[in-house]
């Protein structure tokens, strides 16, 4: 595969998911205290990573959680925020200015802070109360703060007996690195053609739902606008139909991400739409990877990483069609703002 390392994804990987005990534990103390709600605190890419985890707990949990943007609840703080609070705020530098803030703000409110960083000797591996460090860097943390928050949020559900298969379905999120790495040496001829096909492609309409709407909005945000300076419109496929619809003509790109959870009838609709009225409409999904030993019910849950997994592979070979480096910025971390 071009300009990939398997046995350093596979460690990676790994390292994301060896952190389940720890993170159990953790959770357990935090609910033995009287924990009473979460938040999921992230700033900009690392944010919508935590939306799956995120929306589980909304629709099949008690335990309130809430995804804010951080930058706001700093300003305007939010009522249900205080010491019975559980904090999970995801940064891979661990440096992050706005999330560094967020830190400071909600300790002060005496909530419990949990931090998923790439590096403990950073303010926010110091300053948080449980820590878990894995190592990563831009074409791994995808999948590697995906897994961790969703460990966090089957924790709480197991905890709360709200999910019984807790074991089983850690026992089977054992096996996806190598699984992971098998949708990727299995994609990546279709990644070489999506990358030509998309090459000199201005601008995409990218869809998704449940959970795999949080990677159609990171990938069009974090990789195609900021990385490759491409223009997307990343839109939820049940909004869709309330405005988008009306930019779809021949020669339109829209791109579909589709997962295995109870809401992909709603992409369905947009993809028999779309193919009515433009000749661009591609089509990624998880359902077609084999993984051996993965349950419906887990894959269901797994689908974004599924997704951020293949979609690197096309990354890959668009920064070398297009000759634009995924590293080369213009203003980010370039100039004050």
């Amino acid at each position: 595969m071009l300009n990939f390392d398997g046995n350093r994804f596979l460690r990676i990987e790994s390292g994301a998911l060896a952190v389940a005990a720890p993170i159990h534990a953790a959770i357990g103390q935090a609910l033995l205290k009287g924990a009473k709600n979460i938040f999921f605190l992230g700033t900009g890419g690392a944010a919508i990573l935590m939306q799956p985890a995120a929306l589980l707990l909304q629709r099949r949990s008690g335990f309130p959680a809430f995804m804010e943007i951080a930058a706001e609840l700093v300003i305007t703080g939010h009522h249900a925020l205080g010491k019975d609070s559980i904090i999970v705020i995801p940064s891979l530098s661990g440096t992050t200015k706005e999330s560094v803030a967020t830190l400071d703000y909600c300790k002060a409110k005496g909530a419990t802070i949990i931090a998923l960083v790439g590096h403990k000797e950073t303010p926010l591996g110091q300053k948080a109360d449980h820590v878990f460090v894995n190592f990563a860097e831009d074409d791994t943390s995808s999948e590697s703060f995906y897994l961790q928050s969703l460990l966090i949020a089957l924790s709480i559900m197991a905890h709360r007996g709200e999910f019984a298969d807790y074991r089983k379905t850690v026992a089977e999120l054992t096996m996806l690195p190598q699984q992971l790495l098998a949708a990727k040496q299995a994609f990546e001829p279709e990644a070489v053609h999506l990358a030509e096909a998309f090459r000199n492609e201005p601008y995409h309409i990218i869809t998704a739902a449940g959970g795999s709407w949080a990677e159609a909005w990171y990938y069009g945000m974090c990789i195609l606008e900021e990385m490759q300076w491409i223009r997307t419109r990343p839109i939820h496929a049940a909004d869709f139909f309330h405005g988008t619809l009306e930019l779809v003509e021949k020669g339109v790109s829209v791109v579909i991400f589709k997962g295995e959870d109870a809401y992909r009838p709603l992409t369905d609709r947009v993809e028999a739409f779309a193919r009515q009225y433009t000749d661009k409409v591609t089509v990624l999904d998880t359902a077609i990877f084999a993984m051996p030993g993965i349950s419906p019910e887990t894959r269901a849950l797994i689908s974004p990483v599924i997704l951020a997994t293949i979609l690197e592979r096309l990354s890959a070979h668009l920064e070398v069609k297009r000759n634009h480096p995924l590293t080369t910025r213009r203003y980010y971390k370039k100039v004050s703002y």
